[in-house]
């Protein structure tokens, strides 16, 4: 976010500074603040990351590659101009495709069964792709073209964590889990950041739907919303055990994670996606 950061806390000026953002995307300044807090006292480096073009994401240099290339980069220009809009500026994740496992940097190794997933220290998007194809198969959340727009979605989830960790979202909330008194009340907030996650990729959407008339065809949204549905803690517990237990959930429920992927494509802003304001998920 270009905000200064030093080794001596927070000046009253970096405070209106995140004051107005949070004013501006309509996020309650504390959790702003608070992130902020914790990110001066750390190391994590903040870098810019080239715009991606097609074959210069990493190894797997190929269609699926170029694909995930190509839609991330459009998911940049989309936050960008979301961010330029309130006064800010936007700078992209970096991103890793890989197969089997690779080193994960520091969130450590980064592997098959762990899924897509954000790293924020690093500010990276880890991807298999053999994940997209297991969403074809094993979950069986699109067929055909559906698929492009299901493989878009999950990136765009991802790049939803990025903009929260621009935020100082997951900073703060990393700090409320360390201050809870139960495993229950930390999963209870990490559903939470997950349900943003997906309310910011509907935004995405949104803005990509308005800027490329016809990018989502018949069936997309569906598709995507299959996909939400099967990768739901509901599903994936009752598929693995055969009961359901809420306490344990860190992503949502089938159902919370469609709903709040309609929130974000209907309404298209930030301030919809206020999931730790609602009340109810």
């Amino acid at each position: 976010m270009g905000l200064p950061i030093g080794g001596g806390g927070l000046g009253i000026g970096t405070i209106i500074v995140l004051g107005l953002i949070g004013y501006a995307f309509g996020i309650d300044p504390r959790i702003l603040i608070g992130g902020a807090e914790m990110l001066s006292h750390g190391s994590a480096p903040s870098y810019q990351a080239d715009r991606r073009s097609p074959g210069k994401t990493g190894a797997p240099k190929d269609e699926m590659g170029d694909m995930i290339a190509g839609v991330l980069g459009e998911i940049d220009d989309r936050w960008s101009e979301i961010f330029q809009a309130s006064g800010q500026s936007y700078t992209g994740p970096k991103i890793v495709l890989f197969r089997n496992s690779t080193n994960g940097g520091r969130c450590g190794m980064a592997q098959s069964a762990m899924g897509p997933f954000y790293c924020p220290p690093d500010r990276q998007i880890f991807l298999d792709t053999s994940f997209f194809r297991e969403v074809e198969t094993r979950f069986r959340g699109c067929s055909g073209n559906a698929c492009k727009f299901t493989a878009a979605y999950i990136i765009a989830h991802e790049a939803g964590h990025h903009v929260q960790n621009l935020l100082g979202i997951l900073p703060r909330v990393t700090r409320m889990q360390q201050q809870v008194g139960s495993k229950a009340e930390a999963n209870a907030l990490q559903v939470k950041v997950e349900l943003q996650a997906d309310c910011l990729s509907g935004v995405w959407v949104n803005r990509e739907e308005k800027k490329r008339p016809g990018f989502i065809e018949e069936g997309d949204i569906d598709a995507a919303l299959t996909t939400a549905s099967a990768i739901g803690d509901d599903t994936l517990q009752r598929k693995a055990t055969g009961r359901v237990v809420p306490d344990s959930f860190t992503h949502g429920s089938a159902a919370q994670r469609k709903r709040w992927f309609m929130v974000g494509y209907q309404q298209g802003t930030v301030q919809a996606c206020n999931t730790f304001g609602a009340n109810s998920l």
